[in-house]
């Protein structure tokens, strides 16, 4: 590697107070408007939403009589929908705009998540957490087009921002379905129904529409994106880190019975901080000195030997090893996202509606499948699945480099933003 960095590589974060348009400082929280923190709000409640149900697994399993595999469908059902629904929530944000299609999303999800906690069955649940995903479809496709658009620093604080917002709820989405999950499991579900419908006014009120409007586009457009060979492979190696990823948050509690709601609500938690602040801190330090795809092959080979040791170490050990792979999978959460937005040539919808519509198939296939494989062959099984799918992503971005790292430099946002190594 090289010590030059080239000055049109500059993706993805900026946690200085340099504005790299006019060299002049700049505070970042002045660079967030009241519109980018209502959206903000909005995003940690609802990345709370995928959370909350995490620690609710075994107590829903046993309160409805339901298998490991039929209650991993509450998470496959609510991703399953959010995936397919990639491919028209971008298309319906250059239509409707910004704003409407937030509190579209928004609503959707406060008359899901209600009917979730009124749910007679596992499979009613199940039909309305799909609900719930499509959603959190229509809103996490906007949410970060909205906040990069209306921040004046540039796609770096935005992004970080963003990632902030997502980690925090992910972290507080199982404390407060623990909590509340203690004295009943459907009340996380009125809880996180109420914070969202605060969202929804926060955003009815503050928010309003980036002053630069995309043109509208078509459901065909996202396909065009995904034909751009860099953001098909950037997509396709976050499939199966979102695999991984969604057998972390979705599958490991089931292989945990005895351990309480609230003790799982509090380990998610510490995990989900950790997502945060690898996310936010500890990835604006790296990318200023190794160019960001070195990053994913050494973050994702760490993450692949936790998921192995998970698999093979004790039970008793096994809280500690999900609560050390938040970090990692905080570094790969950003990076990702950077380099979804960075590759692109397209427009930031586009560029993350193709991208999210391909990972969240990975982190839907994910739990049912990882249900269905404990369930029959065994609850360890399923960690040493997701590990082998890391190793195939992790060697994948070996020959992707050299399709990333020259898109990366041809199309990053030079607005703002860390010089990052690209060599």
């Amino acid at each position: 590697m090289t010590d030059v960095v080239h000055a049109g590589a500059k993706v993805g974060y900026a946690t200085d107070d340099r504005d790299f348009c006019t060299g002049r400082s700049q505070p970042l929280l002045k660079q967030f408007s009241s519109a980018v923190w209502a959206t903000a709000f909005a995003t940690f409640v609802a990345f709370m939403g995928i959370g909350v149900v995490d620690p609710l697994l075994p107590l829903i399993g046993r309160a409805m009589g339901a298998s490991p595999a039929e209650v991993e469908w509450l998470f496959t059902s609510y991703i399953a929908v959010m995936s397919l629904a990639m491919l028209v929530s971008g298309v319906v944000g250059t239509r409707l705009g910004g704003k409407k299609t937030l509190l579209l999303g928004l609503g959707l999800v406060v008359v899901f998540a209600t009917l979730s906690g009124l749910s007679p069955s596992i499979g009613f649940l199940a039909l309305v957490r799909g609900g719930w995903g499509l959603g959190n479809a229509f809103f996490t496709s906007t949410a970060l087009s909205i906040i990069v658009g209306v921040t004046s620093g540039g796609i770096g604080p935005a992004i970080t921002l963003y990632e902030a917002a997502l980690g925090l709820g992910i972290a507080s989405g199982p404390l407060l379905g623990g909590f509340l999950g203690s004295y009943w499991w459907r009340y996380p579900f009125f809880g996180t129904a109420t914070l969202m419908a605060i969202g929804f006014l926060a955003t009815l009120t503050w928010v309003k529409e980036p002053p630069r409007r995309e043109s509208p586009r078509t459901a065909r457009d996202i396909f065009r994106a995904l034909g751009y060979r860099p953001v098909l492979v950037n997509a396709l190696i976050g499939l199966c880190y979102s695999y991984a990823f969604f057998t972390i948050l979705a599958y490991s509690p089931l292989t945990l019975p005895h351990v309480s709601a609230l003790s799982l609500g509090i380990t998610y938690f510490f995990w989900g901080l950790l997502v945060a602040f690898a996310s936010v801190v500890v990835v604006n330090q790296l990318v200023r000195r190794v160019n960001p795809v070195r990053i994913l092959m050494i973050n994702l080979g760490l993450l692949t030997i936790l998921l192995i040791l998970a698999g093979w170490l004790p039970r008793r050990d096994l809280l500690l090893i999900i609560v050390a792979t938040g970090f990692f999978c905080g570094i790969s959460n950003a990076l990702f996202t950077t380099l979804a937005m960075a590759v692109s040539p397209f427009p930031r919808s586009l560029s993350s509606g193709a991208y999210n519509f391909l990972r969240w198939a990975g982190a839907a296939i994910a739990p049912a499948l990882s249900g269905w494989i404990g369930d029959r062959v065994g609850l360890t099984v399923p960690f040493f699945i997701a590990a082998g799918m890391l190793v195939g992503g992790t060697v994948a971005l070996i020959p992707a480099a050299r399709i990333l790292l020259p898109a990366l430099t041809a199309h990053a946002d030079t607005g703002g933003g860390h010089e990052v190594k690209t060599q």
